[in-house]
């Protein structure tokens, strides 16, 4: 039985997970995902493209990794693939939770992780009645929120959001309303109205990464992802922070397992990232002055490692835009600033490990252009290495 990956196209990650497989001997089979029918016939199903019946090679595999772009499309596709028998990397029931910020939150918080003080209004701030009366909640909301969570400093973020789109600042009860009467139920935000209070994290977060293998315990890699930067109060690379790779305390790494634990519950295999702050206030080990003279001397650098990021080689010869990245990735490590500010966000983790909070776990996090170079984790190692062990697993029962 062999093992199968599913996207819609091809992007570094893929590419990436398809170099790796090549490299541990892994004959990796694609499985479309786009323009596709699925048939369900009595006992049998079917795959197949306008040009190409894929079913045996589907029937052919045994473990799937999804690599959907989007999580509704994830949650859609382990739904068909499981239905067909198939493991999943990761299963369903993973992507169900990690599709919803707030089902998430209810897992670590039933775990007894620390998480940011959160509340959640099962309301639209726009309703219209059968009978076509509009009904306007703002306020409503707005006094459920600050009644709960203070009256300065609430973020407001969609559900199912990504790379921090529609994550809003209210600092006061004038931008709250203005907020809420911008927000309408979509697909990224489908029932009511998430909101936290303001993290005091400094000047960034982590990305943590968590494994499991088949038959074996949950493993945290001892290195994690910081994205850092003053550009804005959400740390998202995605919005121009940069990225440093560093070591983790274990007491983190313990947390992390045990938010893997919360999430991945019964399932064979998994691979996480959890995205976690630490609340540090004025616990800082240095200045703001300081940092934003570092980030300022590390600028040019980390703009060679996003202009060459978005070089269009990358489509049309992978292997050597790989390794122009690399090189690129590793000058920018090697910058003094850089080395200065690893520093520091690690002597700040170990002196507020224990005031560390998780707000997000990720079933499909982007790794090959930033985790791998910075924070020194191929994901598709992990991935593939699961889908083994459920394979080994079965094979020896």
């Amino acid at each position: 039985m062999s093992i199968g990956i599913l996207f819609e196209s091809s992007e570094t990650d893929e590419k990436g997970i398809k170099m790796t497989a090549e490299e541990m001997g892994i004959d990796l089979v694609y499985i479309p995902f786009r323009k596709v029918a699925f048939r369900l016939d009595e006992n049998r199903y079917t795959l197949s493209t306008k040009g190409k019946d894929y079913t045996k090679v589907l029937k052919d595999i045994k473990v799937v990794l999804n690599r959907a772009q989007s999580k509704n499309r994830r949650l859609f596709a382990a739904n068909v693939l499981e239905a067909f028998g198939k493991h999943v990397i990761n299963p369903q029931c993973v992507e169900y939770v990690c599709f919803s910020k707030l089902r998430t939150l209810l897992h670590f918080w039933h775990a007894g992780i620390n998480i940011p003080h959160t509340v959640y209004v099962p309301v639209d701030s726009n309703e219209r009645t059968l009978d076509g009366r509009e009904i306007r909640n703002e306020e409503d909301i707005a006094d459920l929120m600050q009644l709960e969570l203070g009256h300065e400093n609430i973020v407001i973020k969609p559900d199912a959001g990504t790379h921090g789109k529609d994550v809003k600042l209210a600092k006061d009860r004038e931008d709250l309303l203005a907020i809420l009467r911008g927000i309408q139920p979509s697909i990224i935000n489908p029932v009511g109205i998430l909101a936290q209070t303001l993290v005091q994290k400094w000047f960034y977060d982590l990305r943590i990464i968590v494994t499991k293998e088949d038959g074996k315990p949950p493993y945290c890699y001892p290195t994690a992802l910081a994205r850092a930067g003053f550009k804005d109060f959400r740390t998202n690379t995605f919005l121009g922070n940069m990225v440093f790779g560093v070591n983790l305390p274990s007491h983190i790494r313990d947390v992390s397992v045990k938010c893997s634990r919360a999430i991945g519950g019964d399932s064979r295999a998994w691979l996480l990232a959890f995205d976690a702050m630490i609340k540090v206030g004025e616990n800082k080990t240095v200045e703001d002055e300081y940092l934003l003279e570092e980030f300022e001397n590390l600028e040019p650098s980390f703009d060679a490692v996003k202009k060459l990021k978005r070089d269009k080689t990358k489509r049309t010869d992978f292997p050597e835009w790989n390794r122009r990245l690399e090189k690129t990735f590793q000058h920018y490590k090697s910058q003094e600033a850089y080395l200065n500010i690893k520093d520091i966000i690690e002597e700040s983790m170990e002196k507020n490990k224990h005031n560390i909070m998780f707000h997000e776990a990720n079933a499909c996090p982007e790794f090959w252009e930033q985790t791998r170079l910075a924070a020194g984790i191929n994901l598709a190692e992990p991935l593939l290495r699961g889908a083994q062990s459920i394979i080994e697993s079965d094979q020896g029962e």
